[in-house]
């Protein structure tokens, strides 16, 4: 099953993209907000090329679990996108992710393939939160089936 992973900021939306296995998330690609409509036509156009089945929002929490404005920003958006979409949509806490997709941004920085030097920092925290559901949802087996 291939997923859609977003990492949604006041300016740019971070877009990764799973395997068809529905078993690594990578990153896509970054695109600024515009405004919601458009957001959200964007995303459902990545959704219809790439067969997707399902989206995963990144909901940015406080450390305390608690709701503040970014994450109600995010969830309003959120809204939007469930009543436009075909496919589900499911939020993900994306506590301590920041701090994953910062040091795998660094890194994939320093090597010296133009492709790393394209992936932005909002794709890269996407395809974090976006392999975090897979982890959850499809545990790895060994060996493969």
């Amino acid at each position: 099953m291939r997923s859609l992973g977003l990492d949604i900021g006041d300016k740019r939306i971070g877009v990764a993209l799973s395997d068809a296995l529905g078993i690594l998330a990578s990153p896509l690609l970054v695109f600024e907000h515009t405004d919601d409509q458009t957001d959200i036509n964007t995303i459902l156009g990545l959704v219809r090329k790439n067969g997707v089945e399902c989206i995963i929002v990144g909901l940015p929490r406080s450390l305390n679990g608690t709701m503040g404005p970014q994450a109600e920003k995010v969830r309003v958006f959120t809204e939007k996108l469930i009543e436009k979409s075909p496919i589900p949509v499911e939020y993900r806490d994306e506590r301590y992710t920041s701090v994953t997709a910062k040091n795998l941004h660094e890194e994939s920085s320093r090597k010296n393939s133009p492709k790393n030097k394209r992936i932005e920092y909002d794709a890269m925290a996407a395809a974090v939160i976006l392999q975090s559901f897979l982890n959850e949802t499809r545990p790895l087996e060994y060996p493969p089936e």
